[in-house]
């Protein structure tokens, strides 16, 4: 397939704007390296992994593609201070951030050549990512799974919004996971999409098995957006959402919510494969999804649907 040349592929070097989200529990260097061998970026989920096991998924990612690749780091994680440095040291060539400040460490990874995007749920945190000299933007609607923004602006007002505000290039996140939905985003002035459910049902991904299945037969409605008094996160509707969502309703403390979440929540749901105990994080487009699939075919089939109407428009 040929390369397409826009902002987007120009900035990353790749050949078609699709970019793998950066999720916990399921975005190691298999999964990176099968989508950016495709054609598309594929980023490493540093949020689950200790510092050694980052730098060992680097290494892996390195010998496993020749094609660039990143690593997602979410800034509200513990040991990012050593994921930053193994990053630097390692040589990876992009890095997307989220869940926090973009000014905190931007410079220092552009000091290093390093390519530096930021995730973002509105407008202002945009500009503020613009100005703290990221190279672009994941506007990210609340539609997606994982942590989110507490606006809960759409994805189909979020991106032209934030497109008509900075001068970076936008990428286009929540609820995405078709050529159509990537043409539509980048009708509303998107240079790229990034994915991320779509990517958890398939065999490269390294959630738990039963997670992959649960994912696929969810109908509309059943995730939803909690946890606001801490990070915002779109959870399965499980039992522990449902205590999730009783705590709140009773009016529980910030504090009384960290409880209740624990450590290693996720791990157990999302990695260890407990439907029930576990914290189960994924987007509302999942309900679109209905086979586990090879990555580098949903690169390939995403793009081939989305640039074919590019000279067939949509009947």
């Amino acid at each position: 397939m040929e390369k397409f040349n826009n902002r987007i592929t120009e900035l990353f070097k790749i050949d078609i704007p699709i970019i793998q989200g950066g999720m916990i529990w399921a975005s190691g260097w298999k999964l990176a390296s099968a989508v950016s061998n495709a054609g598309g970026l594929g980023l490493i989920g540093s949020g689950s992994m200790y510092p050694a096991v980052l730098r060992e998924h680097i290494r892996q990612c390195k010998a496993a593609t020749n094609k660039p690749f990143g690593v997602n780091i979410p800034l509200l994680y513990p040991d990012i201070d050593q994921h930053i440095q193994t990053i630097i040291e390692e040589k990876v060539p992009i890095v997307f951030t989220s869940a926090g400040n973009p000014a905190t460490y931007t410079s220092l990874l552009k000091q290093h050549n390093i390519t530096v995007v930021h995730v973002v749920s509105s407008t202002k945190f945009a500009l503020k990512a613009q100005e703290a000299g990221c190279d672009a933007v994941v506007a990210e609607g609340f539609e997606a799974g994982g942590h989110n923004g507490r606006e809960e602006t759409t994805t189909m007002v979020l991106v032209p919004a934030v497109c008509r505000r900075v001068n970076i290039p936008v990428i286009a996140a929540g609820g995405i996971a078709t050529g159509r939905q990537m043409m539509a985003a980048m009708v509303l002035g998107a240079s790229g999409v990034q994915m991320g459910s779509r990517f958890i049902a398939t065999p490269e991904a390294s959630s738990h098995l039963d997670f992959k299945k649960a994912i696929l037969q969810l109908p509309e409605g059943n995730t939803a957006l909690v946890l606001k008094q801490l990070t915002p996160v779109r959870l399965i509707k499980n039992s522990f959402y449902q205590q999730v969502q009783q705590a709140e309703q009773e009016g529980a403390s910030k504090k009384m919510l960290e409880e209740l979440l624990g450590k290693g929540r996720a791990k157990k749901g999302m990695f260890e494969g407990d439907m029930e105990a576990g914290e189960l994080e994924v987007g509302q487009v999942s309900t679109l999804l209905d086979t586990i699939q090879p990555a580098g075919e949903i690169v390939q089939q995403t793009w081939a649907e989305c640039s074919s109407l590019f000279t067939h428009p949509l009947k």
